[in-house]
């Protein structure tokens, strides 16, 4: 046979070239328990250029030699496209001018919260308006009752009756009745507080994996766009809480690794990428809870920055000082794929696609990580780093013109870029924090006491509350905005808005903690 002929598809195995059906060389269910395999490059029939052009340059670039024999040494588990690594950009265009919230560095006033509190009592201590906004909520579907009534026409929840003492302990005395949160009062303060200040917003809280309380609102997409309803179901860019997921991911892989929190990750960068001063003191740890030292002062975390990053180093005053960068976690997708073995730190690709192969490699090894440690454990798929089919669109307050899709957001991945549903992120948060599926509860709980992949522990009179938010918006102010809470009793919430709260734009997570905190009931 021809060489010619085998430019179809190929497997490299050492210095062997075969041809082979155009097949993926490891499937995803396998991922879990078999050693990554060699790398698998899908190939089109070369076509005579007309004119050479740079997008050309890189395709020859990615089918060359030199390519075929850095893959079949160094690469495993993932599958290269030659003309996907021709048409990559590490710093897309449609990425330029969009900010990211800034986790716990972000000035939150707290007036406009409080005066979407403030206007949700007024709200519900007015018959018709509090009627009206029962109705409301009424008509949402799905609607499960709430477990605890409350007594009606007020805002701020109370005990809403005597409390049956639990069990006698030891001595003959009662367990004390322990406060909880009053769902329905709740609810209702939040959709009184939020209905009129937001394009739409969806609401979901799962007990033990199943879901008891459920809000929609308005639109994800106005009539303007494709006139689509907000639903739990419903996918949006879940911008920051995307490193929740990382932070998973990588709880998940240094377990299997054997590898401590507090190792150096220095030793599972590239080796090609010059470090500059002190990162030879950072860990995992202080990445997971943005205690590194990197302070870049804005929210890129594509390829090439965080390889200049790197290169310029850190302060050592900085370093174990807490400062929200993305790129915290936009490198744990790099660490995750050598450390996984799906890309040796060694690799080296011809110059001129060299970056762009390390980027395409890492953000594939990370997804395939993901979706087969914990999404399949959760039984979730179908989230992706691209935009997906009918997604929520973004908006500004007050809303007007065509909705903001942000697109394919594979540059920012690891600090941002999932696009998921409510039901689909509850899922896995249950998954994490409730059961052995991803991993042992013992290290799920250990680290979100350790704030991994988190921004804010609150202590309540209920329990603790373990909170993480994403904020994604153009410069036209068009924003979607995401909160999650792991909470007491064994309940989780997720909320989803596509557009600022409000003139003021309130902070969505300062509003479902203060009124989680409002509406706490109990002796």
């Amino acid at each position: 046979m021809k060489f010619s002929k085998l430019w179809a598809v190929a497997l490299f195995t050492g210095a062997t070239f075969y041809a082979m059906p155009a097949v993926n060389a490891q499937t995803r269910a396998g991922a879990s328990t078999e050693d990554p395999k060699r790398a698998t490059v899908t190939r089109k029939a070369p076509v005579k250029a007309v004119r050479a052009t740079k997008s050309d340059d890189k395709a020859v670039a990615a089918r060359s030699s030199q390519t075929r024999a850095v893959l079949a040494k160094d690469v495993r588990g993932v599958t290269i496209d030659p003309d996907a690594v021709a048409r990559h950009q590490i710093n897309p265009a449609h990425i330029t001018g969009s900010v990211s919230d800034d986790g716990m560095d972000e000035n939150e006033a707290a007036a406009p919260v409080r005066a979407l509190i403030a206007k949700s009592r007024r709200t519900m201590r007015g018959s018709a308006a509090a009627a009206a906004v029962r109705a409301e909520i009424a008509k949402m579907t799905p609607q499960t009752k709430a477990v605890i009534a409350r007594p009606r026409g007020l805002a701020r929840a109370t005990p809403s009756g005597p409390v049956t003492p639990g069990a006698a302990g030891p001595g003959g005395i009662a367990t004390p009745p322990k406060p909880k949160l009053d769902l329905n009062a709740f609810g209702e303060a939040f959709h009184a507080a939020i209905k009129d200040n937001v394009a739409g917003y969806a609401l979901r809280i799962g007990k033990n994996g199943q879901t008891i309380y459920t809000l929609q609102w308005n639109w994800a997409q106005t009539p303007n766009d494709a006139s689509l309803g907000w639903n739990p179901g419903r996918r949006m860019h879940i911008a920051s809480v995307s490193k929740l997921i990382t932070a998973m991911a990588m709880v998940d892989l240094l377990q299997a690794k054997n590898i401590s929190y507090d190792a150096k990750i220095i030793n599972y960068l590239p080796t090609h990428w010059q470090k500059g001063p002190n990162i030879d003191d950072i860990t995992f740890r202080q990445l997971l809870t943005h205690r590194s030292g990197f302070s870049t002062g804005g929210s890129s975390s594509n390829y090439l920055f965080m390889k200049s990053q790197v290169a310029i180093g850190v302060s050592p005053s900085a370093n174990g000082s807490y400062d929200y960068e993305n790129m915290n976690f936009g490198l744990c997708r790099i660490l995750l794929a050598v450390i996984n073995g799906n890309i040796s730190k060694n690799a080296m690709f011809p110059a001129l696609i060299n970056n762009v192969m390390w980027d395409v490699i890492t953000t594939q090894a990370y997804m395939q990580y993901v979706e087969d440690k914990v999404f399949a454990p959760a039984g979730v798929s179908g989230p992706d780093l691209d935009k997906p089919n009918n997604p929520a669109r973004a908006y500004p307050w007050p809303v007007s013109g065509g909705g903001w899709n942000s697109g394919n957001l594979r540059s920012m991945t690891g600090g941002a870029a999932w696009h998921m549903s409510i039901n689909e992120l509850l899922a896995v948060m249950h998954t994490y924090r409730r059961t052995n599926k991803i991993v042992p509860m013992s290290k799920s709980q250990a680290a979100l006491d350790a704030s991994f992949g988190i921004d804010r522990i609150t202590t309540t009179s209920a329990g603790k509350l373990y909170g993480k938010n994403g904020l994604w918006r153009d410069g036209a102010q068009r924003t979607e905005q995401s909160d999650v809470l792991f909470m007491p009793d064994g309940m989780d919430i997720a909320v989803f808005t596509n557009s600022p709260i409000g003139p003021n734009g309130a902070s969505l997570r300062n509003l479902v903690r203060d009124l989680y905190i409002a509406n706490i009931v109990g002796p």
